[in-house]
């Protein structure tokens, strides 16, 4: 039986054992508090059809709850927009805020699970920073995820998958993302 007590993901005890010394001899660093590190991961689902059919926002809030392991939280409407059909306060999504070990635990899923699952897979684009080293990926299907029963979905949905990092560049946070292996396309043998 899991110890919840003593238990540490796989992914935390490699950033502290051998990420964080890479990083400080890489990027010659005088302090620990300067090396980068996770803060946090938003994956965010937007339900276009919840227009037509608002069931379907509480369904993906379900898959959602499901993938990250925590509760999602479903967004609502800023304003009306009549070309669209939407009206103030209606629910159109859903999102979940990860961080400490259930962080880490999502990362190591995506990365070692997830993302290898996805068809036609080469690699995640490396120019998907924002210029403060937080990194943006989308997956179209949910269902790389194995927490999703295939069977058991309505429709297909997409998902926006957001990693904040406390790096100050993108250099930095590319360099802490690839310690992580996640997969570029420059290091899979993309362009």
């Amino acid at each position: 039986m899991l110890d919840e007590a003593n238990y540490t993901p796989r992914l935390k005890s490699i950033f502290k054992d051998t990420i964080k010394p890479a990083m400080k001899t890489q990027f010659s660093y005088t302090n620990d508090m300067q090396i980068p590190r996770l803060d946090k991961i938003v994956i965010n689902m937007g339900v276009g059809e919840a227009v037509k059919d608002t069931k379907k926002v509480k369904k993906a809030a379900e898959e959602l709850t499901a993938i990250a392991g925590q509760k999602a939280v479903v967004t609502f409407a800023k304003k009306s927009i009549a070309g669209f059909r939407v009206r103030e306060e209606m629910p159109l999504g859903c999102k979940v805020t990860l961080r400490g070990d259930r962080m880490y635990e999502f990362l190591d899923r995506l990365i070692t699970i997830a993302l290898p699952r996805v068809r036609d897979f080469r690699g995640v684009k490396p120019t998907s920073f924002d210029g403060r080293g937080n990194y943006a990926m989308g997956l179209k299907e949910q269902i790389v995820f194995p927490e999703i029963n295939f069977d058991q979905v309505d429709e297909v949905l997409g998902m926006d998958i957001i990693i904040c990092t406390t790096a100050k560049t993108d250099a930095e946070a590319k360099a802490l993302l690839k310690h992580f292996n996640m997969p570029f396309t420059d290091s899979v043998g993309g362009k």
